[in-house]
């Protein structure tokens, strides 16, 4: 059991970073390119830190080759991403 959220990516960025919610999606900056999932692997090790939990537990659902991305949070309930993430704009859950 987990939550799920959706991820707007941005490869190649400057540094990574979670740039907080904008609607419904979190923003994502990663240096990595897009190549051979290496922005999605970027992704999930970024939110599993921002999270603290181990990185198995983040995984790409949805979106492997679009910005747009549904992102499991494996074992991670709501109240944690309100935690780490702050509130969305629109209804999450």
């Amino acid at each position: 059991m987990g939550t799920r959220i959706t991820v707007h990516v941005t490869p190649r960025a400057g540094r990574d970073e979670i740039g907080g919610w904008r609607g419904d999606e979190l923003q994502v900056r990663v240096t990595a390119p897009p190549e051979g999932g290496k922005a999605n692997a970027a992704t999930c090790e970024l939110l599993a830190e921002a999270l603290r939990a181990p990185k198995s537990t983040v995984r790409v659902v949805r979106g492997e080759t679009s910005r747009h991305k549904l992102v499991d949070l494996h074992g991670v309930g709501a109240s944690e991403v309100k935690a780490a993430f702050g509130e969305p704009d629109a209804p999450l859950f």
